[in-house]
């Protein structure tokens, strides 16, 4: 034990010994600070006098104006005490008696985890809790409340006789979480749920979360999570008997039954990953339901979505997949198979694929080839649908095709074959950068890409008028050569710098075989814009590949003004130039159709941002027919966050598509907003106007609070899609969380 003092005071008739003015004493990683220490030596005993403080070994800081300890610490009283921890707790009492240098126990305390006000200590902090006694029992590492109240800003707003809660040191201790509430007036009425978290080991533990319903019942719910040396797996089931069933009969027609018309509800999922050494994983996702809308009814938790935003909308569909990856430094391996369940009634389980497996593999030679980057990469897909999948393009389908002269494909799209399909692609690709002496840059590339599939096309309805059913075998080649050019004209002014730039794009190759006469499974969206004008194929997938002869020209200019940010413009066309335009020539979805590019020459695309700091930035993207510059396509989206302000607005406008199933024009506006009102006050809101229907489709508006201790949201959203028996959808969520205490959320 190492003391210093101003002086050293000796009472050999009563054996004490005392230290005087500034007094510091160092023992077993704690120190006592005081205005005055006596030691006794009879009692062995040590009493700190005056502005008393003593640090312990962990960081936890007990002031007070007396300290009486015993000379090795453990034991002893602290008058007038006051505690403060390293994780920013702060205890006082009235009394606190410490024994056995484990248990201490204060008299008449409070509990908070936040910070006094600066201007008025004694103003009551913003929460905290007072009990007639708390017990801190460092051996368990748990606080024990008696005759406690929790305050804000000093009015009691709960009072419990008696909880407990680990204490701050504590990150994972078995006990009762905190409880959630909620309501739905036509499926389970009231509800509370208290999960009850069990840490089992360092490495595993379980949660059990029973929620008991005014209407249904009690909706059991546990997860198992558990953490090996190389990975981790986790398992979730919930389940409920419903006492009524008849909430789930659809209430815009008597009799006519939703999914949740059932006794049993329940679910199961699991999900895990490992590693098999620092570059490769594998892992899997599985999920099951007794029925499509068990998660949307009951608001399930789930291990595929585990987002901490309480307005994010339940469930709609789930992936069970088993998959292994790999990354190299230059190359990349994934193989994975895939099953897809709906869990909207408007899902027919039948029409959604299994995928067994789809395998890529990319790799990229690290030292040049002819001057140039070599790379090569395979797709293997494979899957199988018990029924096809039609989309209709119609108003009404079976008016339809009961006119003479139509056919199903005049009709509906087919998204998906029934039968068998298996596909593998190869593809290699060369380029290379050259810049000539005046700075213009020409990249020659060469791709040579090969496809071979096997159907086996189920003769189910109609199917026959898309793709020829029974069993097939084909292949196709597909090589492909072409010149990018690009010569940038640079200009440095005062002002800034200037960059205009021409682009052009020459590329050859033949005509994209077999068309239609294989399935398009994974290439249906397809979208003309600036974004893939210079793509050399703009399919994006592998079912489709394009073909015949192509030049893509585009002006670019951006100019970077001094202390003003940038400002961008792209313009340009596509020009089809011999052979068959793929995007002419439709296939069972009739992809490319109506996008722009099923022409000699394509609509004109062009793009226009501005970002004049960092606060604010515009964008705009625009499609004009060709011929007389009608819009075909607009999106224009700004983003701004400055001072207390964060927005963002995008308005969307897209011409009508019969040929995809877009029959009228779509157009727009979504915008969210939040402002920061003070420090720790933020208001948030957010609209979807759809402007062709004249309503809107989706509102939010939230308001919450957030600072050192205490966090508050709460939060209103109306969603306007329909959805098992409920059109319009209204959701209250409250979500609290006392820092160290626990957190409870409500909906």
């Amino acid at each position: 034990m190492l003391v210093q003092a101003n002086e050293i005071n000796y009472d050999y008739n009563n054996e004490k010994v005392a230290a005087v003015g500034n007094v510091q004493i160092y023992y077993g990683g704690a120190t006592v600070e005081a205005d005055r220490v006596v030691y006794d030596q009879r009692t062995k005993r040590l009493r700190a006098e005056g502005n008393a403080r003593l640090t312990e070994p962990d960081g936890k800081v007990t002031y007070g104006e007396v300290i009486d300890l015993t000379d090795d610490y453990r034991n002893g009283f602290v008058d007038s005490l006051r505690v403060e921890t390293v994780d920013q707790t702060r205890l006082a009492a009235s009394r606190a008696d410490r024994s056995e240098g484990t248990h201490t126990v204060f008299q008449s305390g409070v509990y908070t985890a936040c910070e006094a006000c600066k201007e008025d200590p004694k103003k009551p902090p913003l929460w905290q809790v007072k009990a007639a006694r708390i017990i801190h029992n460092q051996t368990e590492k748990m606080l024990y409340f008696e005759d406690a109240k929790i305050e804000f800003f000093g009015v009691p707003l709960a009072y419990f006789p008696y909880f407990a809660t680990p204490d701050p040191t504590v990150k994972r201790k078995s006990g009762f979480l905190m409880p959630t509430y909620s309501y739905s007036s036509k499926k389970y009425g009231y509800a509370i749920e208290v999960p009850y978290y069990l840490a089992l080991s360092p490495n595993y533990d379980l949660t059990l979360s029973p929620q008991i319903t005014s209407k249904q019942g009690l909706l059991m719910q546990a997860e198992w999570r558990h953490r090996l040396v190389d990975g981790y797996y986790s398992v979730r089931a919930a389940g409920i008997y419903q006492l009524d069933k008849d909430a789930f009969i659809r209430s815009s027609a008597p009799g006519d039954h939703t999914p949740g018309y059932r006794d049993f509800r329940g679910s199961i999922e699991s999900s895990g990953q490992f590693n098999l050494t620092s570059n490769w994983v594998w892992g899997w996702d599985a999920i099951a339901a007794s029925d499509t809308t068990f998660y949307q009814d009951y608001k399930v938790k789930s291990v595929q979505r585990q987002s901490t935003d309480l307005l994010t909308t339940s469930m709609t569909e789930g992936v069970s997949q088993l998959y292994l990856s790999g990354r190299g430094a230059t190359s990349y391996f994934d193989a994975r198979t895939i099953y897809y369940r709906g869990f909207s009634e408007y899902d027919n389980q039948d029409a959604l694929p299994l995928i067994r497996p789809v395998i890529d593999y990319a790799y990229t030679f690290g030292q040049p080839v002819l001057g140039g980057e070599l790379s090569y990469k395979t797709n293997l897909t494979s899957l199988s649908r018990d029924s096809a999948s039609f989309n209709a393009i119609t108003t009404d389908t079976s008016s339809c095709l009961a006119q003479i002269g139509k056919t199903a494909k005049d009709c509906m799209l087919l998204r998906g074959i029934p039968g068998d399909y298996t596909r593998f692609t190869a593809e290699a690709n060369w380029r290379k950068q050259v810049i000539d002496g005046f700075g213009q840059v020409f990249t020659p590339f060469v791709s040579v890409r090969g496809d071979l599939a096997m159907l086996s096309v189920d003769n189910q309805t109609n199917v026959d008028q898309y793709i020829t059913p029974g069993d097939t075998q084909t292949a196709r080649l597909m090589p492909t050569a072409g010149v990018e050019y690009r010569y940038p004209f640079i200009s440095v002014q005062s002002w800034g710098t200037q960059i205009l730039e021409p682009i052009a794009q020459v590329i050859v190759r033949p005509d994209e075989p077999n068309i239609g006469k294989l399935p398009n499974e994974d290439a249906q969206s397809l979208v003309f814009d600036d974004s893939n004008l210079f793509k050399v194929d703009k399919f994006s997938g592998y079912d489709r590949v394009e073909g015949g002869g192509r030049a893509n020209v585009g002006l670019q200019y951006t100019a970077q003004f001094n202390r003003g940010g940038y400002f961008n413009v792209l313009f340009g066309q596509s020009y089809h130039l011999f052979g068959v335009n793929s995007f002419a020539a439709g296939d069972t979805t009739n992809t490319g159709i109506d996008s722009g590019l099923d022409k000699s020459a394509s609509d004109y695309v062009a793009r226009a941002a501005y970002r004049p700091n960092r606060i604010l930035s515009f964008v705009s993207r625009f499609r004009f027919d060709e011929n007389d510059f009608t819009l075909k396509r607009l999106e224009v989206e700004t983003t701004a966050n400055f001072d207390r302000w964060v927005y963002s607005l995008m308005y969307g406008n897209y011409d009508a598509q019969p040929a995809l199933g877009f029959l009228d024009r779509r157009q727009g506006i979504l915008g969210t907003t939040s402002v920061k009102v003070t420090q720790n006050w933020v208001v948030s809101g957010g609209a979807r106007y759809d402007i062709e229907a004249g309503k809107f489709d989706q509102t939010r508006i939230g308001l919450g609070y957030i600072d050192d201790c205490f966090m508050m949201s709460l939060n209103y959203i109306t969603d306007f899609s329909q959805s098992g028996n409920v059109e319009d959808n209204h959701t209250v969520s409250l979500q609290m969380s006392l820092r160290t205490i626990a957190s409870t959320a409500g909906q």
